[in-house]
């Protein structure tokens, strides 16, 4: 198995999946417990609800599970939200603060696996983003994740189904988060909310340069609008999906003919 799965387009826009991956070597997924076995803070079915959404945009997808090592981390292991509970590089424990492990990974071991799967994944994702913008003059990253819509140990209260990320409006031009805060804010019935919990993982942040002509932004969904259940086996809802497409297909196609604008003018 290869850590990374890439479809290449001709567009804009680099869709990034770092987090739907379910794959584990058996040497590392042996010694996960009972708990981590469930490879429960899986985003859960993200491929498939994306697919099709916009033809032209190239997806790089990690095919291993964060719990060998997250993708959506800094390498160097510092903490994405200083002072809020959270989890790390290599994962101690799940979203609800339980322990994952048997027998926890030292560094040496999680250095390897750092460069086994997410230097991989970073070094697939920042050759397209380079080729894109080679192609159009600008190049957008948006980062595809979702998450379980209650998690007392992450945030209180439920979730909003719509939490963009853009690290408080750094990591790409004003005009791609007004494409994607407006799509959303008018989706009816659906709630949404911009730099709230989630601001972007490292991903975002890493790769939204606008100067440089490379934007980055995070969609995290709510598991609850398009899971039938939150709980395992975290079933695909073909009704759910069904509603909740065309408002994801309305934020990319308009992020992706601003990226064209935005290309054209450079």
């Amino acid at each position: 198995m290869t850590p990374v799965d890439i479809v290449r387009g001709d567009g804009p826009v680099v869709l990034g999946m770092p987090h739907t991956g379910t794959w584990l070597p058996q040497e590392i997924r042996s010694r996960l417990n009972a708990n981590g076995q469930l490879l429960a803070d899986t985003d859960w079915h993200i491929d498939k609800l994306y697919a099709g959404l916009l033809p032209k945009a190239t997806i790089v997808r990690a095919t291993f599970h964060r719990y060998a090592i997250d993708a959506n981390r800094d390498p160097s292991g510092a903490s994405l939200y200083p002072g809020q509970n959270t989890t790390g590089l290599v994962p101690m424990t799940d979203f609800d603060g339980e322990p994952l492990w048997q027998t926890p990974p030292g560094e040496a071991e999680i250095e390897a696996r750092r460069l086994a799967f997410h230097a991989p994944y970073h070094a697939a994702l920042t050759a397209e983003m380079e080729r894109v913008r080679a192609r159009h003059g600008v190049a957008v990253l948006y980062d595809c994740h979702s998450i379980r819509s209650r998690i007392p140990f992450l945030f209180e209260g439920r979730l909003r189904d719509f939490n963009i990320g853009t690290n408080n409006a750094s990591t790409c031009a004003p005009e791609i988060e007004a494409a994607a805060q407006d799509t959303c804010a008018n989706a009816e019935g659906y709630t949404s909310i911009l730099n709230g919990r989630f601001k972007g993982g490292w991903t975002t942040r890493h790769y939204g340069r606008p100067s440089e002509g490379w934007h980055a932004i995070q969609m995290e969904l709510a598991q609850s609008t398009h899971l039938s259940t939150e709980t395992p086996p975290f079933a695909y809802d073909e009704s759910k999906a069904a509603r909740l497409r065309p408002v994801l297909q309305r934020a990319l196609e308009r992020i992706e003919t601003l990226a064209l604008t935005m290309g054209a003018t450079r």
